[in-house]
């Protein structure tokens, strides 16, 4: 049931109403959809079914072409200029969404990888194009810009995506009618051939990626998140590259999950152990492979030792645990934190030893030169820093608190050197 419909939107409903309306006729839970199309467009949606939901991100950053019927608002020299303009009107542009739009009306940059003319009316002023673009171009912002080009102005008429991401129209397009009627005959004539031809296989989104075959024994254990190992691959394909998404699929063709990678091709093939590569989105469900994890030979004897109590019930040793088994055994997991633990630790040793050098070139300093008897000890030097501290702050409280205080206290000191020079002066004339 899980799988996928290239659908043939028509002209009036919304893509959300068309992926509900195919979500009543199938009776499943999850439908989605490829990247909206306005109501008055038509083409090529794909809607996604069940399990084939979790490909629909993927879809929708996927590139997209349209062709598209322009109404230029006055004539124009000659068909040249008109192809001209639309060959200009490629790579990265700016555009701010139209006022019809259910968005906020930001300016962004999206690019035109390819546009062309396909044919001109000069009677009617009407243009056909075609365009090939990235997702999320807005092709009646690019419509008014063609007008502004041209200096005459034009308007968007009617638009028709013909592909999405690698499927086109002519990649077993269906209409609605057709849904409709394959479920028909499956429920009164319990005949599927007819919904097979339009449900197609969720595999055939991901014919473009690049492929790893795995060990069945692995593919369960990749369902519930496992890394993907060297041992676990059975097959690669040529020309992988370092961060490239690939998929992950079973001996059968199966899609297991989108990965992405981590060795390239050449590494692969020389290597025996490693992450080939790391999840992106996992697409099989859980348990629909057996569980092959836990059987081999130091698992079971584990398994034997928790149940005979030489082990504890986390399969950790204990005090009947053996000198042979915490020797032999080694735990991963316990491993991988010890190592990023470590990495601190050695930071700080460094750091020790930096000070203890220090520290030990300080104490040289003071052997070279000895104290001077003059000078007092060390706790007595430190009480008078202190109380130079504390003078400090309250000098700096003072400033704070307003200079108006300072100024009355200088005047008062000034008055009192005076006083005492007039008595000096009275005593020395007596």
């Amino acid at each position: 049931r899980s799988g996928f419909i290239n659908l043939d939107k028509p002209s009036n409903p919304s893509s959300h109403e068309v992926v509900a309306w195919i979500r009543r006729i199938l009776r499943v839970e999850k439908t989605g959809h490829s990247g909206t199309l306005d109501p008055k467009v038509t083409g090529c949606l794909i809607v996604c079914i069940e399990r084939a939901t979790r490909l629909v991100k993927s879809q929708q950053s996927a590139g997209k072409e349209y062709v598209g019927i322009v109404r230029l608002h006055n004539a124009i020299e000659s068909e040249a200029q008109l192809a001209r303009a639309i060959e200009t009107l490629t790579g990265a542009l700016f555009q701010r969404p139209p006022l019809i739009a259910a968005v906020k009306r930001q300016l962004r940059v999206r690019t035109i990888y390819e546009s062309k003319l396909v044919e001109y009316d000069p009677e009617r002023r009407l243009v056909i194009f075609w365009v090939s673009c990235e997702a999320g171009t807005y092709i009646r912002t690019l419509c008014v810009h063609l007008g502004l080009l041209l200096g005459v102005g034009g308007q968007m008429q009617e638009l028709r995506r013909v592909r999405s991401g690698i499927l086109g129209e002519k990649d077993n397009m269906v209409t609605m009618h057709d849904v409709l009627d394959a479920q028909w005959q499956y429920d009164n004539n319990k005949d599927d051939s007819y919904l097979r031809r339009v449900i197609l296989p969720l595999e055939k989104l991901l014919t473009s990626h690049k492929r790893l075959v795995m060990k069945d024994s692995a593919v369960n254990a990749i369902c519930y998140g496992a890394k993907i190992m060297l041992p676990g691959v059975l097959r690669y394909e040529d020309g992988i590259e370092l961060n490239q998404e690939i998929v992950v699929i079973t001996t059968k063709g199966e899609a297991i999950c989108l990965a992405i990678a981590l060795m390239t091709t050449a590494v692969i093939s020389t290597c025996d152990h490693g992450i080939v590569a790391k999840i992106k989105r996992v697409i099989m469900e859980r348990d629909t492979y057996p569980r092959k994890w836990g059987l081999g030979p130091k698992a079971s004897k584990k398994k034997m030792m928790i149940q005979k109590g030489l082990l504890d019930k986390h399969g950790k040793p204990n005090e009947s645990t053996p000198d042979s088994w915490k020797k032999e055994y080694v735990d991963y997991r316990e491993a991988s934190k010890k190592e990023a633990a470590a990495v601190p630790q050695a930071v700080s040793e460094v750091e020790r030893a930096s000070k203890r050098k220090r520290e030990s070139e300080s104490e040289s300093d003071e052997a070279v030169t000895p104290p001077s008897p003059a000078t007092p000890p060390p706790e007595e030097l430190s009480k008078k820093e202190k109380k130079k501290k504390k003078k400090e702050k309250k000098a700096k409280e003072a400033a704070e608190s307003g200079g108006e205080q300072i100024e009355v206290t200088s005047e008062s000191s000034t008055k009192k050197k005076k006083k005492k020079k007039q008595k000096e002066v009275e005593e020395s004339s007596e």
